[in-house]
């Protein structure tokens, strides 16, 4: 009689199934819980990766952007091959014309005079400048610059052991001297693109750098002038009568005419001179130019 007040008998086997069912779930939670964060990792790091990518070849781009523009800039400044030509073919015109050009300065003792007598006659001329002096009078530039003078460039120290010691330090004392140029005139942008070799551009001890040093100055599109008449008031000539002798026997019966002159510290007597190289190139038909009217 008490036996029947007592619950049926549990069956174990169905309770084992049950529980063993609710852990199966319990544990499928728990497993894709933890799937759910490890995809949600996964995600993440390859956004990540994927936004550092982008960056990346954003940066490369921009790097490409600013390096072409570096280039086109540089090309601005560089003399085409037709320029180069032009000035390699200044010796040769149907035309009589003259090119006065100075070497060595600017000086205060000199340049300033012969600016003052370009400007009463309207001459502009050439004036090959050295890097270590407009260092030290970058207003007289600055005036050659402003009255439409060619500044030109004729390297930075003139001691040939230095400016000579490789094609490349050729090119080194014209890049140095081309920022000293910009500095003094006030112009980042400018560029001085033709170059004359201390000494002249062929022979001597240093001539087979100098024939290494133009190719390199061509492939960076600058071009480099020499003279075809001079004064030779840097090689010798002590009197007026000389210097206006010399100039004119060397002219001949040239048609274009580059004459080489300097404006050094010493060569007052250049700037006493001119004025009758002036005239005698005027009463024979020469029209003056400089090296803006032919680039």
């Amino acid at each position: 009689m008490y036996n029947s007040y007592l619950p049926k008998k549990l069956n174990i086997k169905k309770v084992a199934i049950c529980i063993g069912i609710v852990l199966m779930i319990i544990l499928a939670i728990l497993v894709g819980k933890k799937l759910g964060i490890h995809q949600f990792s996964y995600q993440y790091v390859q956004a990540v990766q994927e936004q550092a990518n982008v960056l990346e070849q954003e940066k490369q781009i921009a790097k490409e952007e600013e390096q072409k523009r570096i280039e086109e800039e540089k090309k601005k400044q560089m003399l085409t091959q037709e320029q180069i030509a032009s000035v390699e073919g200044i010796y040769h015109a149907e035309q009589k014309r003259v090119f006065l050009t100075f070497d060595d300065g600017p000086s205060q003792s000199v340049t300033p005079f012969i600016l003052d007598l370009l400007n009463k006659e309207n001459i502009k001329a050439t004036f090959f400048v050295l890097g270590n002096r407009v260092e030290k009078q970058p207003e007289i530039v600055k005036r050659e610059y402003e009255e439409g003078h060619y500044v030109a460039n004729h390297g930075y120290s003139h001691v040939y052991s230095s400016i000579y010691a490789s094609p490349q330090a050729v090119l080194d004392e014209y890049t140095k001297t081309n920022e000293i140029i910009k500095n003094a005139i006030g112009n980042s942008e400018y560029n001085s693109k033709v170059f004359r070799f201390p000494g002249g551009s062929s022979g001597g001890y240093y001539d087979a750098i100098k024939t290494q040093a133009k190719e390199l100055l061509k492939q960076n599109g600058i071009a480099y002038l020499d003279w075809n008449a001079l004064s030779q008031d840097a090689a010798g000539a002590k009197t007026k009568e000389e210097l206006i002798q010399n100039t004119i026997q060397t002219i001949g019966s040239k048609n274009s005419v580059v004459i080489l002159m300097h404006d050094a510290a010493d060569k007052i007597l250049t700037y006493e001179v001119l004025p009758t190289i002036i005239q005698y190139l005027r009463e024979n038909g020469y029209t003056f130019m400089n090296l803006y009217d032919i680039l």
